[in-house]
């Protein structure tokens, strides 16, 4: 071997065991960064545009050890068009176990009748929102699910849809091509097969309802899982303070910038996520001409348990309930 050739070979050992290097410790190569260039930027953003205590609570004190434990948020996602009133088209009861990078998602269709919680009355449940705001939303939810809340975070689809432009899109599992065809509704078409759905797309997908309230609800579990995997993306880092920008107003949530910003070193370091996801079904029934959804009494009962399995620490992975288990606890 001459000289030349055996220089050539050396060098690319050398950059074969660097790049063999950055992989391996890529992750905390990340963190590194995230610390040095975006983790001040990241707070500030929070602080001034989204971080926003419940009135009559203050603020939440939040350690690092608090981002190993479970912990709940209650996840409302809004849709408010032009002038017309904010609705709370999604409500997720979730469970998040930092250690295990595990998420449990318990949506509740926004037809669902309860209590709503400081009106003193039954509605759909997402009425608790317009009616009072994030308060009376978490106030009724807890109700329902007879679970306190930690945390909550609301977000505006219409900032959402921004946000997955900037992420590059994300993948959804659409097979035949969704028409919204209804006379008094916004008329769209999203095709099927595509390998990536756009910002608009997306949001057209978690709003359509015109097959069910339901299948609406499981979609919108749906995006949120393909959201966070692209989110959970190491390339996605440096994207953080953009779409937190975008996002803006949009974004809402009691959780301290810091308690966030920790929590979101733990997910990126730890697991893949893995998130589970189970809807509370109901009946439909109308009362006085309107529509609503009459809760199953069997699958509230199960989320709550799912619920009570998922908070307690000291349940170890493999004792986790799953949808699935739900025949054998009945």
């Amino acid at each position: 071997m001459n000289k030349r050739v055996k220089t050539i070979s050396i060098v690319a050992i050398v950059l074969i065991l660097i790049a063999t290097g950055v992989f391996a410790f890529r992750k905390p190569l990340a963190m590194l960064a995230f610390n040095i260039f975006l983790s001040d930027r990241v707070a500030n953003t929070l602080e001034d545009k989204s971080y926003m205590p419940l009135e009559g609570e203050g603020d939440i004190s939040s350690t690092i050890a608090e981002t190993l434990n479970p912990f709940s948020v209650l996840l409302l996602g809004t849709d408010q068009r032009k002038n017309e009133t904010a609705r709370s088209d999604t409500m997720i009861y979730a469970v998040i176990r930092p250690q295990e990078s595990k998420v449990l998602l318990v949506s509740i269709p926004r037809d669902t009748y309860t209590e709503i919680i400081g009106k003193g009355k039954k509605d759909k449940i997402n009425h608790a929102f317009a009616f009072g705001g994030q308060r009376m939303a978490k106030d009724t939810m807890e109700a329902l699910l007879a679970h306190t809340l930690d945390y909550y975070a609301t977000i505006n689809f219409v900032g959402l849809r921004n946000a997955v432009d900037e992420l590059g899109g994300v993948e959804l599992p659409i097979q035949k091509d969704i028409v919204n065809k209804g006379i008094d509704h916004e008329k769209f078409t999203i095709k099927a097969n595509q390998s990536i759905y756009n910002g608009t797309d997306a949001l057209n997908y978690v709003r359509y309802r015109e097959d069910s309230d339901f299948n609406r609800t499981k979609r919108q579990q749906v995006f949120l899982n393909q959201v966070a995997k692209k989110m959970m993306n190491l390339s996605q880092i440096i994207k953080i303070p953009k779409l937190l920008d975008i996002m803006g107003s949009n974004l809402q949530t009691d959780m301290q910038p810091k308690f966030i910003i920790d929590l979101s070193k733990q997910l990126l370091t730890g697991n893949k996520v893995q998130i589970t996801s189970y809807t509370v079904m109901g009946e439909s029934i109308r009362l006085n001409g309107i529509s609503y959804d009459r809760v199953d009494e069997k699958d509230l009962k199960f989320a709550q348990d799912l619920i009570d399995n998922w908070m307690d620490s000291n349940i170890p992975t493999d004792q986790l309930l799953l949808p699935e288990d739900q025949d054998k606890t009945e």
